[in-house]
């Protein structure tokens, strides 16, 4: 496989050092949890070789969240990037075919790319309010199509599928005999009411999630793999193995203590995401060099800059992160043009967003374009 570095890793705060950054706006996630505030008690803890699934406890927790799902349909890994690489090169070999949503995060497509299998994209529209178009779908399915991937709630754009558009996604996967790779990494923050667990409505479908994104503990790196087809969650497992076994019994633990007292620490993720949204939906209303379609989950929103607000691109940019210090993701990040912005409103406290919007605002109004 030839691998090359994606923008959205060579160009991410972490990388960039966020101690170089005053207001992060680039963030795909809610606010970082401190490993001080949960009361965890790791001293006991046996420093092992772990479960090769996943520690079982954790599986049945996950399992229970959904009616019927059983703990052995669920495969933990590091993290959902670990479990959208075992997916691609587990289904995906050179003359494979590929139906990936796009934009979207871009493991699920510079993976494929590494393989070398065929791609075709199912591409999302501002002037659409980014919505699939499902008899597009059909018409860039081939004979050698093994996979079609989707993410729901959709990043960068926010985008919700309906559960009409879901339930004819399925019957298509079911009717060509397809793989349907979901990634659900925002379920838990959908704003209205969540769509069924893809992966329990049908054998041919997988669900990828992890504690990243909704709970905040991207740095234990803990996700998982749903699939209720026995014979492709083995394949799922042997890959795992050989990639690196099993996970860290450290980060199994946390995550299975997090998770069992999250109705505690949800609440108040919910309530700084939906104050912070609010802002920022205000915010979009007074800031007439931009339009947006609003975002329907997640904590992420793909915004650009108006084509008749006659402004620099790239002066605005500059602007804006040399001057003020301040970081979108740009629209090159998901091979968008750059008038598109991801902006990130779960990450920062409501003062840090405030000041990063306010910088935004700023930078447009000085990257004018001079007659």
């Amino acid at each position: 496989m030839k691998y090359k570095r994606m923008p959205i890793e060579v160009e991410s705060p972490e990388q960039l050092g966020y101690d170089s950054i005053a207001c992060n706006l680039a963030e795909s996630s809610v606010s970082d949890a401190v490993y001080g505030n949960l009361g965890l008690d790791l001293g006991k803890l046996v420093l092992c070789y772990g479960d090769h699934y996943g520690k079982p406890e954790l599986r049945e927790w996950i399992a229970s969240q959904t009616e019927g799902l059983k703990k052995e349909e669920v495969l933990l890994t590091a993290g959902a990037a670990a479990a959208l690489f075992i997916i691609s090169t587990s289904l995906l070999e050179r003359e494979d075919h590929l139906v990936v949503m796009s934009p979207n995060y871009a493991t699920n497509i510079e993976t494929p790319r590494a393989i070398g299998c065929g791609i075709s994209y199912l591409d999302l529209s501002f002037e659409n309010d980014f919505r699939p178009d499902l008899e597009k779908l059909l018409s860039l399915i081939r004979p050698n199509t093994r996979l079609i991937s989707i993410t729901c709630p959709h990043n960068p754009t926010g985008m919700m599928l309906t559960p009409a558009e879901l339930k004819e996604l399925i019957r298509i996967a079911e009717e060509k005999d397809l793989w349907l790779l979901v990634d659900e990494t925002y379920r838990d923050l959908t704003h209205g009411t969540k769509l069924p667990l893809a992966a329990s409505l049908s054998q041919k479908v997988i669900s990828v999630s992890s504690v990243s994104k909704a709970f905040g503990l991207p740095g234990i790196r803990l996700g998982w793999i749903i699939c209720r087809n026995k014979a492709l969650q083995d394949l799922f497992l042997a890959a795992k193995e050989q990639i690196y076994v099993c996970n860290s019994v450290v980060d199994e633990e946390i995550a299975h203590s997090f998770l069992l007292r999250s109705a505690s620490f949800l609440p108040s993720i919910q309530s700084q995401v939906k104050e912070n949204f609010s802002f920022l939906s205000h915010w979009m209303e007074r800031t007439p060099e931009l339009e947006w379609v609003k975002p329907e989950g997640g904590v992420v929103c793909f915004p650009r800059i108006r084509q008749d607000a006659s402004i620099d691109v790239e002066r605005f940019y500059h602007i804006l992160n040399k001057n003020y210090k301040t970081y979108t993701g740009p629209g090159h990040w998901f091979e968008q043009d750059r008038r598109y912005m991801r902006i990130g409103f779960g990450w920062p406290g409501k003062a840090e967003l405030a000041e990063g919007l306010k910088n935004v605002r700023l930078a447009l109004k000085e990257a004018v374009k001079r007659s």
